[in-house]
């Protein structure tokens, strides 16, 4: 913290006159006079000064705070879109360093020395943050008016902080600019993880109540409004409702409630409604695919601009090879076209070859994994001629592979891909489809979902599909029977793994869920017997046997084949050792001494 101090002196004067582009600013401060005792004295300095906080989370490897796409080449692995790779949803390279991160911490074999992507990073972002409100307090701007900017700084110190706390537990809780002599906060312990959310709850709570419902001019993107808020509060207040029921903790169902009510304040009142054309077969992944602009999408409540000679991302040339493809359980967890789990619907196919996983089941599988029939239509990989699905060792260089076999395409635009660091794909930080997620997940968990609830949310984004509608007591998946949980409450969860897939939340949803156990399963990927070895010669793949049949194992023979989670320890990630040393009061985590 101590050098995040001697670096903030030079931060709000450079920050203030490098970032902002408003020439009147400018002219109205001459820089030989520019001091905190002349600024902050109009809504255009506070508008101005909060710009420097957007521009700091663009450093998307740093923090998850309105985390969209890294840019040029750090957007190897600097995305949402990876976020899974901590899951059971994709299966990285195993031989590329890139991708270890996801790799080890999936394993179970990161360690605290460990560079921390998305970690215990980014702690200037708060000082800026604070450096901020305490100087808003004091601005003669009408309260009204600063009221909006306060309440902006206070929806990014939430974020932060649920991050932080999601990650790592508990944190020290930091409201003001920290100064040189405050040792009792530089050299101080960790507050407890709730005392800490129920300040989170405190600050997002003021942004929903001051932020504006728009700032004017277009809606996306821009500056965080009050739809952005409740979107934000639905989140965080989901997720730690459901680690205070199932890792234990106090008032739970207070935090379900206000992740219900969040949500169902920004279902009935905001301007948002699920996108869909009627075309079952291609409106799940249209969204995603959008090239550039998500202006006037219907769904999407907050998106990350990216424009050529301003930010750039490359994050459709490196998804497809550094994601690895999705995993068989997650295949396996697409329901059949009947709304029945596979292991209980009569439509569920004999596989004998990659065709076979699509037949019968829901829509949403052949929008997120590429089908081989669907190369030409996506122009996969730059619309080359290769043979898809490609399998490491494969010849004819120029094709990504994967390591499953199932490539991933919910996201994939060819137009975008043929941007080498020039591309403007859109980073979508808030949509309407998780919000209908969440208020289902916290009715059920309160015990008081009604049909019509699940016909307000998750039912439409079935039916967006062509998919049957949900009902209140489906049948047991055998899959999930032994979890001790109702049926309604693991088809939720199911849900929620199919629609967000590829957007960041699985990792996440796991652990809060006290679910990490489902992380030591193997990442396996398509059936690989004689056929498919004929039919894709020169593949270098190892294989096991499940129910009598050779499957791809991803990660045989390497240090990531056999998943270990320790549930004393791996639902937090370790206190770095950087930080330690520079504060050893921090104390580590349970299990990570």
């Amino acid at each position: 913290m101590r050098t995040i101090i001697n670096k903030i002196g030079i931060f709000l004067i450079a920050a203030l006159v490098l970032l902002s582009c408003n020439d009147d600013f400018l002219e109205r401060f001459p820089l030989d006079q520019l001091s905190n005792e002349t600024f902050w004295k109009t809504e255009n300095d506070l508008a101005v000064y909060n710009n420097t906080i957007y521009d700091l989370t663009k450093e998307d490897r740093e923090t998850a705070v309105l985390m969209g796409h890294d840019a040029f080449i750090r957007s190897i692995d600097g995305s949402y879109t990876y976020l899974d790779g901590f899951s059971d949803n994709f299966a990285p390279p195993a031989g590329q360093s890139r991708a270890n991160r996801f790799k080890e911490v999936r394993a179970g074999i990161h360690i605290p020395e460990g560079v921390q992507l998305f970690g215990y990073r980014a702690w200037n972002l708060l000082r800026a943050i604070n450096v901020g409100l305490d100087n808003m307090a004091t601005s003669p701007v009408p309260q009204n008016t600063k009221d909006k900017y306060i309440g902006e700084a206070r929806m990014f110190r939430a974020w932060f902080y649920y991050d932080k706390v999601s990650k790592f537990g508990d944190n020290q809780w930091v409201d003001h600019e920290v100064k040189t002599n405050e040792d009792d906060i530089l050299f101080g312990t960790r507050d407890p993880r709730e005392f800490v959310m129920d300040k989170v709850l405190e600050d997002i709570n003021f942004a929903v109540a001051k932020l504006p419902i728009s700032w004017g001019g277009t809606r996306n993107p821009g500056r965080l409004d009050r739809w952005d808020a409740l979107a934000l509060k639905s989140r965080i207040c989901l997720f730690e409702a459901t680690w205070r029921k199932y890792h234990g903790g106090t008032n739970a169902n207070a935090w379900f409630q206000e992740a219900a009510t969040a949500s169902k304040q920004l279902m009935d009142t905001g301007p948002y409604s699920l996108y869909k054309t009627n075309n079952p077969l291609m409106d799940y992944n249209a969204t995603h695919r959008v090239l550039k602009d998500l202006t006037g999408n219907s769904e999407v409540i907050h998106w990350v601009k990216y424009e050529t000679g301003v930010r750039n991302n490359n994050i459709m040339k490196y998804f497809l090879f550094y994601t690895g493809g999705m995993t068989k359980d997650a295949i396996d967890d697409y329901l059949c076209t009947d709304g029945l789990p596979i292991a209980l619907s009569p439509l569920d196919a004999d596989v004998t070859k990659i065709e076979d996983v699509f037949i019968g089941r829901d829509p949403r599988l052949r929008q997120t994994v590429m089908h081989p029939a669907d190369q030409s239509f996506y122009k996969y990989n730059q619309g080359t001629a290769l043979i898809y699905p490609r399998l490491t060792g494969m010849p004819n260089p120029g094709g990504d592979p994967s390591t499953t076999g199932y490539h991933i395409i919910k996201m994939y635009n060819n137009l975008a891909h043929l941007g080498q660091n020039q591309a403007e794909t859109p980073g979508i930080v808030f949509r309407l489809g998780e919000v209908y997620l969440n208020y289902a997940e916290a009715m059920a968990e309160l015990g008081t979902i009604t049909q019509v609830d699940l016909d307000l949310t998750i039912n439409k984004l079935r039916s967006r599909v062509g998919m049957p509608a949900m009902g209140l007591n489906p049948p047991m998946d055998p899959k999930y029977a032994a979890d001790g949980l109702s049926s309604l409450i693991i088809e939720i969860r199911r849900e929620r793994r199919i629609e967000l897939f590829a957007e960041g939340f699985r990792y996440d949803d796991l652990r809060r869920w006290k679910w990490g156990k489902k992380l030591e399963k193997k990442s396996y990927g398509m059936l690989w017997d004689a056929a498919a070895i004929a039919r894709f010669p020169g593949a270098n793949v190892q294989t096991e046997m499940i129910d009598g049949k050779p499957y791809i194992d991803v990660y045989k023979g390497t240090p990531y084949a056999s998943p270990v989670f320790d549930e004393n320890k791996h639902y937090l990630w370790p206190m770095p050792l950087g930080a330690l040393g520079e504060n050893p009061n921090l104390g580590q985590n349970p299990g990570w001494e």
